[in-house]
């Protein structure tokens, strides 16, 4: 089997995982699939080359999510309500996918072909940006430690900062409004406030 061909499957493979998952009413099933998910988008990454990619999506959406995830079915319990009849679709949701999704494709329009030799990467290597100024930007001689060093170091930098951010946004956003004497209120017995 080609390379391409197997990459068609994988992809029909999480097209299929992804609509299981959205018609889920288990959340533990739902999960369990979110999992599954994770690990065939991650083989998915790896064959595309984007192996650092792969192992995040390895450890973050295969592995810590469905930690999570089980940890609050645990507390929350594994059917969902049932209050709101059987799952249909999300029109405004299914409508900014389809226009996100078009968005993108249509970006992708005046790309050059897949290895074709006029692309810009082709004509002149990254290498030339990254290899000419860095003996002076950085103070290691070794190439590889001053692109991984000083490059990736500004780009993992601002990853921290984006996840602290989110972390401290939800912090502030999930946290329990202090009652009178200031403390927070105690929940009341059906997980609400009392």
């Amino acid at each position: 089997m080609t390379s391409f061909a197997l990459q068609a499957a994988l992809l029909g493979i999480v097209m299929v995982l992804a609509a299981a998952i959205v018609r889920q009413r288990n959340l533990l099933a739902a999960t369990i699939l979110l999992s599954v998910y994770g690990l065939v988008m991650a083989l998915l990454w790896a064959l595309m080359q984007a192996y650092d990619v792969g192992f995040t999506e390895a450890a973050v959406g295969a592995g810590v999510s469905t930690v999570l995830l089980v940890a609050t079915l645990a507390r929350l319990g594994r059917e969902a309500s049932r209050e709101r009849g059987p799952p249909g679709p999300n029109v405004p949701a299914l409508l900014g996918c389809l226009a996100t999704g078009a968005a993108l494709i249509w970006g992708t329009l005046d790309m050059p072909p897949v290895g074709s030799p006029d692309a810009p990467l082709q004509r002149r290597g990254p290498g030339t940006d990254y290899m000419a100024p860095a003996p002076i930007q950085g103070p290691v001689p070794n190439m590889v430690t001053v692109l991984l060093a000083d490059y990736r170091g500004y780009d993992t930098m601002f990853e921290t900062a984006v996840i602290f951010t989110a972390g401290a946004s939800l912090i502030l956003l999930l946290r329990r409004p202090a009652a009178a004497g200031g403390r927070p209120a105690a929940p009341g017995p059906a997980g609400g406030r009392a």
